[in-house]
């Protein structure tokens, strides 16, 4: 255990450069995207918040219901709006549904989905 606090205290200091660093060589190094982790960690953080928020919604997320016929248009697309490398927007389009962004403005949301649906694709707003 003292190991593993050290190895905190030691990530703790590190800047945003080096942490940034740090998650790329990690990726490369496991052959997995920290985007993923990132979706599936903010999940349970957006539901709780739209629970209490009774009111108009202000933040919506952009899912992926079906990638259609046009499976290279619609992976292109994600690829433009997410900034993933091709392997992990094929990954993404191949097991909707799946969130494609989260935390967005009602605009942007409906532009992203304008977009995604142009391309062929099955979209849904939460």
């Amino acid at each position: 255990m003292a190991d593993l606090a050290k190895l905190v205290d030691d990530l703790s200091s590190l800047t945003v450069l080096e942490a940034a660093d740090l998650a790329k060589m990690l990726e490369e190094k496991w052959g997995v995207s920290a985007a993923a982790a990132v979706a599936v960690a903010a999940g349970p953080a957006a539901g709780g918040g739209a629970a209490a928020a009774v009111e108009e919604q202000t933040e919506f997320t952009v899912v992926l219901a079906s990638a259609g016929d046009k499976k290279i248009e619609v992976i292109k697309e994600v690829r433009a709006i997410t900034g993933l490398g091709l392997k992990e927007a094929k990954d993404l389009v191949e097991g909707a549904p799946k969130p494609v962004k989260e935390s967005v403005a009602k605009d942007e949301a409906e532009k992203l989905k304008a977009q995604l649906e142009k391309a062929g694709a099955k979209v849904e707003l939460k």
